[in-house]
């Protein structure tokens, strides 16, 4: 595990998506080293997939960032955005659900293998496991490739807690992230649950965190 005084100096005041911001471990080094060796995908769509608060993102602000990629959220996909898009090499669609137009969707698949652009999509749910009405459009679904971030490690964990800390300014002893780290649900959600309810308690007391007070916490975030 890195040293904590490593970390508390990479993320001091770090609050934009910058790619030195993102760190990397064994949960998400798959899905971040495929985002960065664009255009060298193998195919013209990467589904970077996992649960809430998991960096997916952050990863797409960093390619949007590196690549000029024109972002949107996957429900303003209509047809004058498809007009639009016709001018950019990248695309990124953010919040991919079961509730897109599928037959605005399915044109665009068809201009990006026309014209070889690329999409990075975002979502909870691995994209060809979602259920659509145009069998044609599961069908090219499928010809993707996937990228799971997958649930965090003890390394990825104690970064999010060190870099949360920091910006929150709060002081925790290193003995009690150790603690939090094997008692906290291995969650991207629960985690920054559990980091905003010592935020607010540490306001309320105005007084430094104690062991006890984290095991409340830790039961209370279950």
């Amino acid at each position: 595990m890195k040293d904590i005084k490593q970390l508390l100096f990479k993320f001091k005041n770090s609050k934009n998506y910058n790619i030195d911001d993102f760190f990397v471990s064994d949960s998400n080094f798959f899905a971040y080293n495929l985002v960065l060796n664009w255009p060298n995908w193998g195919k013209n769509i990467l589904n970077v997939y996992g649960e809430k608060f998991s960096g997916k993102t952050h990863l797409s602000d960093i390619f949007q960032k590196k690549f000029s990629a024109y972002k949107i959220d996957a429900k303003n996909l209509d047809a004058n955005f498809l007009e639009k898009f016709k001018t950019h090499q990248n695309l990124i669609i953010d919040n991919f659900n079961e509730n897109i137009n599928e037959e605005n969707m399915y044109s665009l698949i068809n201009l990006v293998d026309r014209d070889n652009k690329f999409i990075l999509i975002n979502s909870i749910t691995q994209i060809n496991q979602l259920s659509f009405r145009l069998k044609d459009l599961s069908s090219r679904l499928n010809n993707c490739i996937f990228a799971k971030i997958n649930i965090p490690d003890d390394e990825l964990i104690y970064a999010i807690l060190i870099k949360n800390f920091s910006d929150k300014q709060l002081k925790i002893n290193k003995k009690y992230i150790e603690y939090i780290i094997k008692n906290i649900d291995r969650s991207y959600e629960k985690i920054y649950e559990f980091i905003h309810k010592i935020d607010q308690t540490s306001l309320k007391r105005k007084k430094p965190i104690d062991l006890k007070t984290i095991k409340e916490e830790l039961e209370n975030n279950e």
